[in-house]
């Protein structure tokens, strides 16, 4: 395989990429040129409101191709155009071939819930003192148990007696926290999203960890529950604070996620005319918020 680099202004950005793909480049990735400099910008904005900017000031784009002429004359080809005014060519090298699976597997190992439950990547076998382990691969849909706030929603799920309980995870992504409820006793678990992919995913990964989760889209939630779960972001859970309360039994706990630390009086005030919620866990900048009905 061979790579080829480039340097864009902001503007050629997805004419450049465009062009790539066009001329047979396997992949093509866009990187922030000054990143791990003074220079360097973030592109992330609050949750839920749009990015900043559209883009860096400068990119480095990187495009894969499986011979080295397709790279040379992608290059030529491109240095030919208008468009390419501003760009700028920085190599073209050989790079070498990787089992590019096992690569990425050895990235994700074990994740430590609490000392006796895990969540355990397919091809690992579980640590001895796991007693309680969910199979989960990475990059399915969100929530993996390497986030904070995913990590957080399980540990208060396993230090919690959920034993008979009806239990509702609003935005259940890969299904993963309603998954755990169910390993924790929980008699009835629904996870419900708007994105069909998760709704997908959570009945696939229920199904590979031998629970049941009944999974769909969010008019599935119907009645109350023991126990709501909602680990998204802060703009939209102000949003649906309301329903969300509604789902609640009285004297049921309700666990949102998805918080930054700055966030929590937000959130304290949104929800004030419902319940009253407090910060309960805390993990690299995020918070975990929970109240009792």
């Amino acid at each position: 395989m061979f790579e080829l680099r480039l340097r864009v202004p902001q503007a050629q950005v997805d004419t450049l990429s465009e062009a790539l793909e066009a001329l047979d480049a396997l992949s093509v990735s866009v990187e922030d040129a000054d990143a791990h400099t003074e220079a360097e910008q973030a592109l992330f904005g609050e949750p839920g409101m749009p990015p900043p900017q559209a883009g860096w000031e400068r990119s480095s784009i990187t495009a894969l191709f499986a011979q080295e002429a397709q790279a040379e004359d992608a290059a030529r080809l491109l240095q030919a155009q208008d468009f390419f005014a501003g760009c700028e060519l920085l190599g073209l090298q050989a790079v070498a071939d990787q089992d590019w699976v096992r690569l990425t597997q050895s990235q994700f190992t074990p994740v430590e819930i609490t000392p006796d439950f895990w969540i355990v990547p397919t091809w690992h076998e579980p640590p001895a003192a796991a007693t309680r382990f969910i199979r989960l691969d990475p990059g399915l849909a969100f929530g993996t148990g390497t986030h904070p706030t995913t990590r957080m929603c399980l540990r208060w799920i396993a230090r919690h007696n959920l034993a008979g309980q009806r239990v509702l995870d609003y935005g259940c992504g890969s299904g993963i926290l309603a998954i755990g409820a169910a390993m924790h006793g929980a008699a009835h678990v629904e996870g419900v999203d708007i994105d069909d992919a998760a709704v997908t995913a959570t009945h696939l990964n229920a199904e590979a960890n031998h629970v049941r989760v009944q999974s769909g889209l969010p008019d599935v939630a119907q009645g109350q529950y023991h126990t709501v779960l909602a680990n998204i972001l802060a703009t939209p859970l102000k949003v649906l604070a309301p329903l969300l309360c509604s789902h609640v039994l009285p004297g049921g706990s309700l666990v949102l996620a998805g918080i930054l630390e700055r966030q929590a009086d937000e959130l304290k005030l949104a929800y004030a005319p419902h319940v009253r919620l407090e910060v309960s866990d805390a993990e690299d900048g995020w918070v975990l918020m929970t109240a009792r009905t």
